[in-house]
C-alpha cells in the first residue's frame, strides 16, 4: 500500500492524439469519472500488466534454466546439490 506522501498528486502536462482525448471524454459521460481518474486508472492497469509481463518472462527464464541444468548436470549432482549451485550465482 502506499503511504500518504506517495498519495499526493503532482501535476503533469501531457499532449494526446485528439482521438484518444474523444474516447476519455466519452469516458468521463458515461462512467461519471474524470480525465484524472481515468487516465490514473489506465496508467496504473498497463503498469501492473507490465510487471507481471516482466515476472512471468523472469520465472519462465528461471524454469528453462533450472529444467537445462538438470538434464546436463543430472548424472553429477543431486537436486539438492543444483539447488545450492544455483544459488550461489
Amino acid at each position: 500500500m502506499h503511504d500518504l506522501l506517495q498519495l499526493q498528486k503532482q501535476q503533469v502536462g501531457l499532449r494526446l492524439p485528439k482521438y484518444l482525448l474523444d474516447e476519455i471524454d466519452s469516458l468521463t459521460k458515461e462512467y461519471a469519472l474524470n480525465r484524472t481518474d481515468i487516465i490514473t486508472e489506465a496508467i496504473t492497469a498497463y503498469i501492473q500488466e507490465q510487471k507481471q509481463k516482466k515476472l512471468l518472462e523472469e520465472f519462465s527464464n528461471a524454469t528453462i534454466e533450472l529444467k537445462s541444468a538438470m538434464q546436463t548436470d543430472a548424472q553429477n549432482q543431486s537436486l539438492h546439490g543444483l539447488i545450492d549451485e544455483l544459488r550461489d550465482n
